[in-house]
């Protein structure tokens, strides 16, 4: 039960906290703006308001309306994988719950005004330029967590594993 209650947590937390960064952006910036929070970051991050109807950090711009059955399907998927999650396990609920509320984040805004808004603004000169949301960050943040929590248990059951073998042969 309580990872379920981690899951429901995590998920309404990211949601929250993407669609308050979104509303305060459509707010206080106008299409295409640019802002510098951190002056001292210039040019490497700004908060530039724009609108993508791709997938996370703006690829594939014309295909909207598949990546929001993607993104359902992704919903659907991690749930169904997290019914598998161990009772005691802490960090996966939580990871879970940043994929699935990131996608509903960016769902939300498909739903609402037909593209996802992306204002977080990073750039490498000559190298990159890139601007995407509290979502695409949750959704990255929280695969990588799975990759490591489950890196990190199947590291452990081997080391288990090899320290049990060890003490048996030494008997």
């Amino acid at each position: 039960m309580q990872k379920w209650i981690i899951l429901a947590c995590a998920t309404c937390l990211t949601v929250t906290v993407d669609q308050v960064s979104k509303a305060w952006v459509r707010a206080n910036l106008a299409p295409y703006e640019s802002v510098a929070p951190i002056p001292a970051l210039l040019p490497l991050f700004r908060l530039t308001r724009s609108s993508n109807t791709g997938a996370a950090f703006g690829l594939l711009p014309m295909a909207g309306d598949i990546f929001l059955i993607i993104a359902l399907c992704i919903i659907v998927g991690m749930l169904w994988y997290f019914r598998q999650v161990s009772p005691r396990e802490r960090l996966i609920p939580f990871a879970i719950g940043l994929v699935i509320g990131g996608a509903l984040g960016n769902v939300a805004d498909r739903i609402q005004f037909g593209h996802v808004i992306d204002f977080i603004h990073y750039q490498i000169p000559h190298l990159i330029s890139n601007v995407s949301n509290l979502a695409d960050h949750a959704i990255v943040s929280g695969v990588m967590l799975v990759i490591v929590a489950n890196g990190w248990r199947e590291y452990r059951e081997k080391r288990r594993l090899r320290n049990t073998g060890a003490a048996e042969s030494a008997k």
